[in-house]
This record gives structure tokens, C-alpha cells and sequence, in this order.
């Protein structure tokens, strides 16, 4: 099935990091309410900051510290509010695609030892299950030109490129790096690629 979406509301949020408008997409792939959060204006425009933030409830509401997810959602906002336009996609897809439940699961898992990875690879799943379509499509609908995608995911860069985005370059967002994170951020750069600055091993 094609993907189609649809601009249903659009609506003015005011928030720490300035003021957005926010657009809400049905689509015809998933019953999920994915949205775009945009500032300034980014139709026809070159460069525009772009971040393709997957849901994490865990992180971006309660604040844990096991993943970077939270952090980078407020990171994000803040590049795109310093450069005075740009575009947040809001993915509802928790857990790398996963979902919450099989996400929890996957955590205690990785309490018993397995890294982010092999922990979704036992439940049946792949590593990583996100998609971008859609994504890709929020883009499309708001016109945007050309992006310098706000990641550190060179998969994503690919994904992207694709499905028709034109990707001119990368803002890297790395977050803090302690205990609780330490592992999860680990297995990015080893099994994933993820372009990130480990510390060095003492």
C-alpha cells in the first residue's frame, strides 16, 4: 500500500523553546497520531534543521535515564529554535518500532545482561524496526526543500535520502553519558554506527 497522509489541524504552541505550530497527520499505514512540530517558515527552503524523533515515553515524559531520547527531543528544540525555523517529526514509534510493552520487556532483559540489540533479537524482533515514510511525507507536505537532518544515526541519513530527501548535512546531538546510559549508548556506536564521542576507557 502507497502511504498517503493528510494535514488535519495545525494549531499555535507556545513553549520554553519559542512558539511552534504544531500539525497533526492521519495516514492510511497505522491508526498512530504521528505530528510535525514546526517552527518559522521552512516551506521552500534550503538547509532547514530537521529532527526525526521516534517516541519514547520513557524517556521523553518520565525522564529516565536509560536511553538519550528525552534529552535529545529538548536538544533538538533548542537547535531549531537557535536557528529560527526548522521541523521536529514526532514518530509514534516506541521502542525502535517495537512498542512500549515489548520495549519494557526488552529492558529487563537488558538488566539480565543482554545489550539493547540482542534483548529486541530474543523477543522475536529486529534491532531496529522504525520506518520513515511518513516522515518523508510531513516533509513533502511542508514543503521543505532541502534538511540538515539533526542526528547521529547515519541510517536515518540514509532512509531519508531514500525516500527522496535531500539530506545536505548532519548536526550531531550528543547528550550527557553516565552510568545508567553508558551501555545503551555503547551498543549505538558498536552494532549501530551511531556517530558518537565515547569516553575513553581508563
Amino acid at each position: 500500500m502507497k502511504a498517503k497522509i493528510e494535514d488535519k489541524v495545525q494549531t499555535r504552541i507556545p513553549t520554553k523553546h519559542g512558539e511552534f505550530i504544531l500539525h497533526y497527520y492521519s495516514n492510511n499505514l497505522d491508526k498512530k497520531e504521528h505530528v510535525a512540530f514546526v517552527k518559522g517558515d521552512v516551506a521552500g527552503k534550503d538547509n532547514v534543521p530537521v529532527r526525526i524523533h521516534s517516541e519514547c515515553f520513557t524517556g521523553d515524559v518520565l525522564g529516565s535515564r536509560r536511553c538519550d531520547c528525552g534529552e535529545q527531543l529538548d536538544m533538538a528544540l533548542d537547535i531549531i529554535n537557535q536557528a529560527g525555523f526548522g521541523v521536529l517529526v514526532y514518530l509514534r514509534q516506541e521502542g525502535r518500532g517495537i512498542g512500549l510493552l515489548k520495549k519494557l520487556q526488552a529492558y529487563n532483559l537488558q538488566d539480565q545482561g543482554f545489550d539493547t540489540v540482542d534483548a529486541n533479537i530474543k523477543l522475536g524482533h529486529a534491532a531496529d524496526e522504525r520506518q520513515y515514510d511518513i516522515a518523508a511525507l510531513m516533509l513533502n507536505s511542508l514543503q521543505v526543500h532541502s534538511i540538515a537532518l539533526i542526528t547521529n544515526n547515519p541510517q536515518k541519513i540514509d532512509e531519508l535520502t531514500k525516500l527522496g530527501i535531500q539530506v545536505n548535512d548532519r548536526i550531531p546531538i550528543e547528550t550527557h553519558i553516565h552510568h545508567d546510559n553508558l551501555g545503551y549508548l555503547k551498543t549505538k556506536v558498536e552494532r549501530m554506527r551511531h556517530l558518537l564521542k565515547m569516553p575513553d576507557k581508563k
